[in-house]
C-alpha cells in the first residue's frame, strides 16, 4: 500500500458505470479517508472526488460499425492509459462494466502485478459460461450483481463476490403507484399498460411495431386503456412516433413519454417489455409483466447451433426465481396476438396479480444488500497482500 494512503485506479465507460463508480469511490473513501482515486469517469465520479484522466464518454461506443470506426482511437487510449496507470502505481485497479475495453486492460495490468477487480460481471449465467475462466485471467476478483453468478466462477477457480444490485437499493420496496400516476398525469382509476420495446433503435425497429400492435389488440378488449410508451432519447421517440397508428376512433390512447420509464412502470397495471435489464426494473416496481424478444433468424440459428445460450429462461425475474413468473414470448412466439393474449391474462386475473407482489418483494430483498458498501468491502480486502497472493494461486483467502 502506498505510504500516503491507498491508490485506486478506476475506469468506467458509460453513464451507468459512472454512477456505480461514484458510489464506490464514496464508500471506499469512508473506509480509507486518505485514499487517492484517478482514472476514467464522468461527472458523478468527478463530483465524488476522482481525478479523471479521460472522460467516460470517450469509451461510450455502441454498435459494430461504430466500434470498428473508433477501434484505433480506443486501442491508443488503452495503451496510454495502461502506461499512466503503471506509472501511478495503484494498489487496486477497478474496471467498471465496459468489458470489451476493461477486461483487456485488466489482463495487461494483472500481468504486471497490479491487483485487478472487475465490477459487474458479464452475463455468464446466460451466454458461454466458459467465459468465466477467461474473465478470471483478467481480474483477481469479480464483483457480481446477481447471486447465481459466483457459483459459475467458482467452477472455474475464479474469486467472485455477490454484492447485490444498486437498482434494488435505489428503488423502494413499496412503489408509490398513485404518486407515479399523478406525476405523469394519468387518471388514478384508468387501466394502464406500459410498453417498452427497447432503448436502442435496433430493438425498436425490430420489436416496436409488434409491441404496438399488441397494445392495440389489448385496447380493443379493455375500454379506456391508456398506453404509456417511454422513449429513451429523441431518436427513439421519433422512431416510435412513426410507428403509431393514425388517430381515429379505433386507435388506442397512446402517450409517448420522454424518458420516465420507471415512472411509467410504477404507474401501470401491466408492463409489456423487451427482455433485458428493464425486466429487473419492472420486477422492482412490483408490476406484472409480459416479456418479448426477437433476434434475426440467422443469428438465432447460430446461437442455438453453437450451444452459446445456456438458459431456458431469459427474463431476470424468472432467472432469479427459478420459475416462470413472467410470461416469455421469444422469436416465433413474439407476435401481436400472443403478446396481447398474455397481457390480457394479467388484466383478467387480479388474484394472480396480487399474488405476484410478495414473490417480487422476496427477490427485491435478495438483491438489496447496499451494493456499493459490499463492493467497497470486497475491494478493501484486496489491500491485504495475502488475499492477492492467494487469489493468484487459485486459493480462497482466510
Amino acid at each position: 500500500m502506498n505510504a500516503a494512503g491507498p491508490r485506486f485506479a478506476l475506469v468506467a465507460g458509460e453513464a451507468s458505470g459512472d454512477l456505480l463508480g461514484a458510489d464506490l469511490v464514496e464508500r471506499l473513501r469512508e473506509r480509507f479517508p486518505d485514499a487517492e482515486f484517478a482514472g476514467v469517469g464522468g461527472d458523478a465520479m468527478r463530483a465524488a472526488g476522482m481525478e479523471t484522466w479521460h472522460d467516460a464518454g470517450e469509451l461510450a461506443v455502441m454498435g459494430l460499425s461504430e466500434v470498428l470506426s473508433h477501434l484505433p482511437r480506443l486501442l491508443r487510449l488503452r495503451r496510454g492509459l495502461r502506461r499512466r496507470i503503471l506509472d501511478w502505481k495503484p494498489d487496486v485497479f477497478i474496471g467498471i462494466d465496459a468489458p470489451d475495453f476493461n477486461l483487456g486492460l485488466e489482463r495487461q495490468l494483472k500481468a504486471r502485478r497490479v491487483c485487478t477487480v472487475h465490477y459487474v460481471s458479464p452475463s455468464v449465467w446466460a451466454w458461454r459460461q466458459g467465459r468465466a475462466a477467461k474473465i478470471g485471467r483478467s481480474a483477481d476478483r469479480v464483483l457480481c450483481l446477481f447471486p447465481m453468478e459466483p457459483p459459475i466462477y467458482a467452477r472455474h477457480g475464479v474469486d467472485a463476490r455477490f454484492v447485490g444490485h444498486p437498482m434494488a437499493d435505489a428503488m423502494p420496496l413499496n412503489p408509490d403507484r398513485r404518486g407515479a400516476r399523478a406525476t405523469l398525469g394519468v387518471d388514478q382509476d384508468a387501466p394502464v399498460l406500459a410498453v417498452l420495446p427497447g432503448s436502442r433503435l435496433g430493438e425498436i425497429e425490430r420489436l416496436g411495431p409488434t409491441f404496438l400492435q399488441a397494445a392495440a389488440l389489448v385496447a380493443e378488449r379493455i375500454p379506456g386503456l391508456q398506453v404509456l410508451v417511454p422513449a429513451a432519447n429523441a431518436a427513439c421517440r421519433d422512431a416510435l412516433a412513426a410507428m403509431l397508428p393514425a388517430p381515429g376512433a379505433a386507435a388506442p390512447q397512446v402517450r409517448l413519454l420522454d424518458g420516465s420509464a420507471r415512472a411509467a412502470m410504477v404507474a401501470s397495471d401491466v408492463v409489456l417489455l423487451a427482455s433485458g435489464t428493464a425486466t429487473l426494473e419492472a420486477m422492482l416496481a412490483k408490476r406484472p409483466m409480459v416479456v418479448g424478444y426477437r433476434i434475426s433468424p440467422t443469428t438465432h440459428a447460430i446461437v442455438k447451433g453453437l450451444g452459446m445460450l445456456k438458459v431456458e429462461r431469459f427474463a431476470l425475474p424468472n432467472v432469479l426465481a427459478g420459475d416462470t413468473i413472467a410470461p416469455e414470448l421469444m422469436q416465433d412466439d413474439c407476435t401481436p396476438m400472443k403478446l396481447s393474449a398474455a397481457v390480457l391474462a394479467w388484466f383478467s386475473d387480479p388474484v394472480a396479480m396480487e399474488a405476484l407482489e410478495p414473490r417480487y418483494r422476496e427477490l427485491h430483498m435478495l438483491l438489496r444488500r447496499d451494493a456499493s458498501r459490499e463492493a467497497a468491502a470486497a475491494v478493501g480486502e484486496l489491500l491485504d497482500p495475502r488475499h492477492v497472493a492467494l487469489a493468484r494461486n487459485g486459493e480462497a483467502a482466510p
